[in-house]
């Protein structure tokens, strides 16, 4: 006979750790599976660090979001007394047309958002690692900063079993089945099968392969950090002299970066945002190649002159985009009993506390009062966030 639960959690990194934990702690029986170990790196909830900024350039919609996010990430270090926030302060660089800074002002603007601009002087008088054209502007958010992943899955897997949760690791799921309205959820794995009342999938990269009638399009695209050590050493770039950043160029590339966070040795971590190739969870390229990275330091040079002084490592992740590049995070279309969130496109990480919130929500109550119209999968809307 199949174990029963109040509810099932399929994947248990950033969305599906936190959504274990929210369930546990309202008192639900719950079973996570995660085909991987707690914490792992085969996925993308991984690589030390992630940014977390309140003014969006890629919807204001975001932003309550956001908010509610600083709250319960402030409330999550307490909790499980792990550091998986640091405030470092965000500047957004481009030109005053581009996305990165034009649309990030309009949000701030929108919200009330405390906020500075700085002309491309400023920038390299506040922030002397910065080399920026003339024409280039920047906005700075204070409260912007650094999520922490690893730190953070662990937190909120510690914190679901402190409360009751049930997790399975190295267990992979191989089907499921939802019952009409009311009725049971089945999942089948290779270790055995379990029912319950609902169901909740956070499945990352492979949301395609487990949620082939969402509705929505779900593809991978592999994208690679990049960690050097600056010409110089690391002081300039300590998290509480550098901040987190998003610059874009005029042809609309951009890369986004972190400060210094493991000491000396550590160094500093940057990446291009969307620049990456459709790739398959399963067949995933995880080797770096030279000309990889001989390309992200080409890019460095003229624009943080220091940064790609020394080659440390880098490391594969992956994007799970939808063709609009916004969250799917609702009730199922089909399944009321099945909760989906998956989607993230690359943005999703500093939501991570919020969305484990919604979903205890939705797989509870079927609602939330958090805005998540703009995520539904039924949505119409296809236009790609602007660049």
């Amino acid at each position: 006979m199949a174990s029963s639960y109040d509810v099932i959690v399929v994947g248990l990194g950033g969305m599906g750790s936190a959504a274990a934990c929210h369930l546990a702690a309202r008192g639900l029986r719950v079973l996570g599976l995660e085909r991987f170990g707690p914490a792992h790196n085969r996925g993308s909830s991984h690589g030390g660090s992630r940014i977390y900024r309140q003014a969006y350039f890629e919807d204001p919609a975001y932003v309550p979001l956001l908010l509610r996010a600083h709250e319960l990430w402030e409330k999550l270090a307490i909790d499980s007394g792990r550091e998986v926030f640091t405030e470092t302060g965000g500047l957004m660089i481009g030109r005053e047309d581009s996305a990165a800074f034009a649309g990030t002002l309009n949000s701030a603007r929108q919200w009330g958002l405390d906020h500075e601009v700085l002309d491309a002087a400023g920038i390299r008088r506040r922030f002397p690692t910065f080399n920026p054209a003339a024409e280039d502007v920047a906005f700075y958010e204070r409260k912007a900063g650094i999520a922490r992943p690893e730190a953070t899955v662990t937190a909120h897997l510690d914190l679901a079993r402190a409360h009751g949760a049930e997790l399975h690791f190295a267990e992979l799921v191989l089907g499921w089945e939802a019952d009409g309205p009311g009725g049971k959820a089945w999942v089948v794995t290779d270790r055995g099968a379990y029912t319950a009342d609902r169901l909740v999938f956070a499945p990352g990269a492979w949301a395609s392969k487990l949620l082939p009638g969402l509705g929505v399009t779900v593809t991978v695209e592999r994208q690679v950090m990049y960690w050097f050590q600056p010409e110089g050493g690391t002081g300039p770039f300590a998290a509480d002299r550098h901040p987190v950043y998003i610059w874009e160029d005029p042809d609309g590339t951009q890369i986004y970066g972190f400060p210094s966070l493991d000491g000396p040795d550590g160094g500093a971590k940057v990446a291009f945002f969307r620049k990456g190739v459709p790739s398959d969870p399963e067949t995933l390229d995880r080797q770096i190649h030279p000309d990889e990275i001989e390309a992200m330091a080409a890019h460095l040079r003229t624009r943080i002159p220091t940064l790609p002084g020394r080659f440390l490592k880098a490391a594969a992740c992956m994007y799970s985009n939808t063709p609009d590049e916004h969250f799917v995070l609702a009730r199922h279309p089909e399944h009321p009993q099945v909760t989906v969130a998956c989607g993230f496109s690359g943005h999703g990480f500093k939501f991570v506390p919020v969305i484990g919130e919604i979903i205890a929500d939705l797989a509870i109550d079927g609602t939330t009062d958090h805005p998540i119209a703009l995520f539904d999968p039924r949505r119409v809307r296809v236009r790609p966030l602007p660049r």
